[in-house]
């Protein structure tokens, strides 16, 4: 009960955090035109930039170490690739990222940056997996399997986050 129970925090928090960033990139787009908005942040609760920095990291903790690299460096590329396609989403990036990580050694031309165009160009990773090269079946099973992957890296990391902390 307890670990579905901060599985569904984890979650919603990640759909927080998500919805924040968006919502954020979104209101920095528009010109601001010398009145109050509607979605004004909340004047009676300050923002703490250290700590929503800190929980946007926390999000890539467990897939970083999986992919051999930092929750900093792993954040800076999402945000670029948010840069280059506002509609992608944190699950999509971590997603073409460990499909990438396990596939690019047996087929070289199956890269992050692949992915990510692909899904730049409309189309779903699946797809995208299927123009470079697997079939159906295999890029269904890519998919599954990074998506396995993802949730074990966030197990992998809450645990030792746990075992640390005792």
């Amino acid at each position: 009960m307890k670990r579905s129970t901060a599985r569904l925090t984890t979650s919603v928090t990640l759909a927080l955090g998500l919805a924040l960033a968006t919502a954020t990139a979104v209101a920095a787009q528009k010109p601001t035109h010398g009145h109050a908005s509607a979605h004004a942040p909340n004047v009676n609760k300050p923002s703490n930039p250290d700590q929503d920095r800190a929980k946007d990291v926390d999000r890539f903790r467990g897939v970083a170490k999986k992919l051999g690299t930092t929750p900093d460096a792993l954040e800076t590329e999402y945000l670029a690739a948010r840069q280059a396609n506002p509609k992608l989403t944190h699950g999509q990036f971590v997603a073409a990222n460990m499909v990438a990580h396990n596939l690019s050694a047996k087929n070289p031309n199956i890269t992050t940056q692949a992915i990510l165009d692909g899904l730049k160009s409309g189309k779903s990773i699946g797809q995208t997996l299927q123009s470079l090269g697997l079939s159906e079946k295999e890029a269904k099973e890519a998919e599954a399997s990074a998506k396995r992957d993802a949730k074990q890296a966030e197990h992998d990391a809450d645990q030792a986050e746990k075992a640390s902390g005792q």
